[in-house]
């Protein structure tokens, strides 16, 4: 049975990787935001939208049951001119994420949600979920940014993480 100190790790380690790809958007101009390596890649500004949508749908609504109405397709048209609104929209979803979790009974983990497209799922299960994806498209956002660089013919910055 999962308990809550487990949703709380996973949640360290989703929002960890969010902190990480966010990172990737450091010091961008705006052509650099929107920037692809091939035509039908992502942006690091349509993965760091993408990213966000994704925990709010599975966190916010298939978890705690509050409505948010993500249009995920509309995530991969993205575009913008800073990362302000994104850092917004991150730091209201993490006080609202953590509320949401603390919130969570240990009944409420191991409980079955019905997710909008994978079915029925426990919500540790969905929780994993989140996590995996926040990580595939962290990883998906740093080597976008190294492309970025070496288009550029800028030396790629080292990573301590």
């Amino acid at each position: 049975m999962a308990d809550k100190n487990e949703a709380i790790k996973l949640w360290r380690f989703i929002s960890g990787s969010i902190e990480q790809l966010l990172k990737c958007l450091d010091d961008l101009s705006s052509n650099d935001l929107n920037w692809c390596p091939i035509e039908s890649a992502n942006s690091l500004y349509v993965l760091a939208t993408h990213v966000l949508g994704n925990v709010e749908e599975n966190i916010i609504e298939t978890l705690c049951g509050q409505e948010v109405n993500r249009k995920r397709e509309d995530e991969f048209k993205a575009s913008g001119d800073s990362v302000d609104s994104i850092l917004i929209k991150w730091s209201n979803l993490q006080i609202r994420i953590k509320e949401c979790i603390e919130n969570l009974s240990s009944e409420d983990l191991n409980s079955i949600r019905e997710h909008s497209r994978r079915g029925q799922l426990a919500v540790w299960e969905i929780l994993i979920i989140v996590a995996r994806h926040a990580a595939e498209h962290m990883g998906q956002a740093k080597l976008t940014r190294d492309l970025l660089f070496v288009s550029q013919g800028k030396t790629i910055p080292w990573r301590k993480y």
